[in-house]
């Protein structure tokens, strides 16, 4: 059975938000794998080789999406900091 919902972030159509999956965090449609999770494990160390062995769900489209998309939603945030006197 198809899924014929259109996606939340019609720029990024591999990443989907549903509050039945994984709490509603951003995860790669189709996949309970977080954006968060390859975030962490790119952080960690690993690369897109390992990702894709590690995760054979994942394409590397899935992954780099998940990059460009964490990317967009920081582009906009301010951190307020205060000037050293």
């Amino acid at each position: 059975m198809k899924d014929n919902k259109q996606p939340i972030f019609p720029q990024y159509p591999r990443i989907a938000v549903d509050p039945k999956v994984c709490t509603g965090k951003p995860h790669i449609a189709g996949t309970r794998i977080t954006v968060s999770a390859i975030l962490a494990n790119m952080a960690g160390g690993m690369d897109i080789t390992a990702m894709l062995r590690e995760f054979p769900r994942l394409k590397e489209e899935d992954i780099l999406q998940a990059l460009a998309f964490a990317s967009s939603q920081l582009q906009d945030q301010y951190f307020p900091v205060e000037m050293a006197a």
